[in-house]
């Protein structure tokens, strides 16, 4: 299967509308789209580590969720940090894809992922551009032991809470930055609001407008949907020699 087909197939599971507006994700580098794949990388960001592991190791393609390109960029030069990957995908012939908001809401995505960890049910979208997801626990637990399973499930080092002395039930999810979903998880009746990151004053805010929030990382909210990537690739070509990568490159000392 060549780049230009294995893009037009995984579209069919993470079609454009499903971008939201702001976005820029999808096809970020395509030095040949006539070149057959056979070896993909999937990492959560295109980092200058992941982009050697792929050169080293002869991969045609690195799927991420990040986009690699997010901004316009004024020049293509190795000065710049962007400029210097691309400059070096295109040497390597290595495409990249990114899937970033279209993962978000898309079934089966990031936030779908973090919805099941705790086998909620009645799973519903929420928030702009229904980008979140909210569902409810057959029975409350406190936020304590909530703060537990998901920092177990999601492998982080530690997770931050704000407790406003809710019993857990109803659980809005947000993966990656999830400040803006506040007021809007308040709206659907959420007692706990689960995101990578929320921020020191909406933290300090929280008990008092009525709502848990748990900040669990933006990387380890998000990694998982490596595995989503990695089944979507499998559907479409059996054949294809998939690895995954972890990308993040944030320490934690203590």
């Amino acid at each position: 299967m060549t780049v230009k087909e294995l893009y037009r197939a995984m579209t069919q599971v993470l079609p454009d509308e499903l971008r939201e507006s702001w976005d820029n994700d999808g096809m970020m580098c395509c030095p040949d789209s006539e070149r057959e794949v056979k070896k993909v990388l999937l990492a959560l960001d295109v980092t200058e580590e992941i982009m050697d592991y792929a050169i080293e190791n002869e991969m045609d393609l690195i799927v991420s969720h990040h986009p690699l390109i997010f901004k316009p960029i004024p020049r293509l030069v190795t000065e710049d940090h962007i400029g210097r990957k691309l400059i070096e995908l295109i040497q390597n012939n290595i495409s990249v894809f990114s899937f970033h908001t279209r993962a978000d809401k898309a079934e089966g995505g990031v936030n779908d992922i973090l919805a099941s960890l705790l086998k909620l049910e009645n799973v519903r979208p929420f928030g702009e551009g229904d980008l979140g997801r909210i569902g409810e626990l057959p029975e409350p637990i406190t936020l304590e032991d909530l703060s537990y399973l998901i920092k177990d499930e999601l492998d982080a080092p530690f997770v931050l809470t704000a407790d406003a002395y809710n019993p857990v039930e109803r659980i809005a999810f947000v993966g990656g930055e999830g400040r803006d979903f506040i007021r809007s998880a308040i709206a659907e009746g959420a007692d706990t609001l689960v995101s990578g990151r929320l921020g020191y004053h909406q933290m300090e805010d929280a008990p008092e407008m009525g709502i848990n929030l748990i900040e669990a990382g933006h990387f380890f909210t998000e990694h998982p949907v490596l595995d989503f990537f990695e089944s979507i690739l499998h559907r479409i070509d059996t054949t294809l020699i998939v690895q995954k990568l972890k990308s993040n490159v944030i320490g934690f000392i203590s």
